[in-house]
């Protein structure tokens, strides 16, 4: 693959998706799978010059994969650019990547209890966000708790619910306000 092909397949990639990079470049009759695009994305990231950050970062899981490899991905809060992409979201990594960036004083992240330990232990004095995505989260799964607990299971509907039959006063009020019903 030569250079020139490789900008255009990491371009691409980076404007649409891996898998849809990779059914365009069929079209073309440039064979490439989803995932060679993402090798070859990952092994241009890792030779780019290492970004230094501000005190305040975002922190997110996203998937290679999905349901197989997952990583970690760091953003700057101030410039809204990648710092680092990490193997794995288990937290490991991510402890390794706080060590080295001890000047961190802000972290933005999903109620994952990896990334929360890790923070935790790393840099103890750091506040911990959740971000806007997971606070809905929290505020729905909360109604939904509150809702479940006020509201009766099982609703019954009366047996004559809906049937002609009417009692003599909701026919006087009908009558009365010159209503048709029934």
């Amino acid at each position: 693959m030569t250079e020139r092909c490789a900008d255009f397949i990491c371009m691409l990639a980076m404007e649409a998706s891996c898998e849809g990079c990779a059914r365009i470049c069929r079209a073309m009759n440039l064979q490439i799978s989803g995932d060679s695009v993402i090798r070859l994305l990952t092994k241009r990231y890792r030779l780019q010059p290492v970004s230094e950050c501000g005190s305040v970062i975002g922190v997110d899981d996203f998937a290679f994969k999905k349901r197989h490899t997952y990583g970690t991905i760091i953003v700057d809060q101030a410039t809204h650019r990648s710092v680092a992409i990490l193997d794995g979201r288990d937290g490991m990594s991510l402890k390794e990547w706080l060590k080295n960036n001890q000047h961190i004083k802000t972290v933005t992240r999903d109620r994952a209890n990896a990334y929360s330990s890790a923070i935790q232990e790393i840099l103890p004095d750091a506040m911990q966000i959740a971000d806007r995505f997971h606070l809905h989260q929290n505020l729905l799964e909360a109604i939904r708790n509150t809702v479940n607990s006020v509201i009766p299971v099982d609703v019954r509907i009366p047996i004559n619910y809906g049937k002609k039959e009417m009692t003599a006063e909701l026919e006087e009020t009908c009558k009365k306000n010159a209503l048709q019903c029934g």
